[in-house]
């Protein structure tokens, strides 16, 4: 049987350490992350939130990575919240959360209780986010339904109408942290199906590695290291895009690409207006947003 991912768990960590900052210059709260954790993070949790100390943590000796991942699941986070707003206010019936992992958004953004929101993943992650959402909340709330499925042998098409999916209304599609574990067929079958399942209008929001870290056509800083820390824990990064391309190979399936961002608009939206510019993020981590056209 397969273990939680020790991914889940770090971006759990690291969604707790940003909600530890100071309300001026953090970028959300999350009030659930820290329950995820483990000893050992929360042994790291409670060093980062003691000044003097958490100013002297060697962090890669912590989680094995170089600054610049943590600081991107920071930026990336805020970035799908606002996302997922916008989405809300603009009247979206459905969210579904495609490899939710210890995601918290169906229990933290306001208005979210008004819609339908599937967590999809796999059972061995959710059995642990349920026990966590119990234990917090005492119930799981009645607008949340877990849908249990593996990416990678199982198909949205069998277990989404299973769950009570509709197709006849307008949805938010979040794909956050997934798609770089994944095959290329297993990415476009994603796309596909959101593209043959949801309402005109619909988007889906997506992370994506920059495909040049992949096959070494582009250096970036820290690339190296986030790849072999990734190889180690038994989770390699397997996909990318190139973002040069990522407009024409979306429209092929159906998909009008709406924004596509990295580390410069991150800085510039969320960093700077809160004195954080200097911080270390990962060139080569992006988002994307896009809209069903057909």
């Amino acid at each position: 049987m397969r273990t939680v991912s020790r991914t889940a768990e770090l971006v759990a960590l690291y969604r707790a350490i940003e909600s530890s900052r100071s309300a001026a210059t953090r970028l959300f709260v999350d009030p659930l992350a820290a329950s995820f954790l483990g000893s050992r993070f929360r042994w790291a949790l409670r060093a980062y939130r003691i000044p003097a100390i958490g100013a002297a943590v060697p962090w890669s000796i912590v989680d094995g990575h170089w600054s610049g991942p943590r600081g991107t699941v920071a930026v990336r986070t805020r970035y799908i919240d606002d996302v997922l707003g916008a989405a809300l206010r603009s009247g979206a019936e459905q969210v579904v959360i495609l490899g939710a992992g210890f995601d918290c958004r169906a229990y933290r953004i306001p208005g979210i209780e008004r819609t339908r929101v599937f967590e999809v993943d796999h059972p061995a992650t959710q059995a642990r986010k349920k026990a966590v959402i119990m234990r917090r909340l005492s119930a799981i709330p009645p607008h949340v339904t877990f849908v249990p499925i593996d990416f990678s042998t199982d198909s949205l098409d069998t277990a989404m109408p299973q769950a009570g999916y509709r197709r006849d209304v307008v949805t938010l599609f979040i794909c956050e942290g997934v798609t770089h574990y994944l095959s290329p067929e297993a990415v476009d079958t994603i796309f596909r199906y959101v593209v043959q399942n949801a309402q005109v209008g619909s988007r889906i929001v997506f992370t994506y590695v920059h495909r040049g870290l992949l096959d070494g056509s582009v250096s970036f800083a820290g690339g190296a290291d986030t790849l072999s820390t990734v190889r180690r824990v038994g989770e390699p990064y397997t996909f990318g895009f190139d973002p040069a391309a990522l407009p024409q190979h979306l429209s092929t399936l159906g998909l009008d690409v709406i924004e596509d961002v990295g580390a410069s608009q991150y800085r510039e939206r969320f960093l700077q207006p809160r004195g954080r510019a200097g911080e270390s993020l990962s060139e080569f981590q992006r988002a994307a947003v896009a809209q069903v056209t057909k």
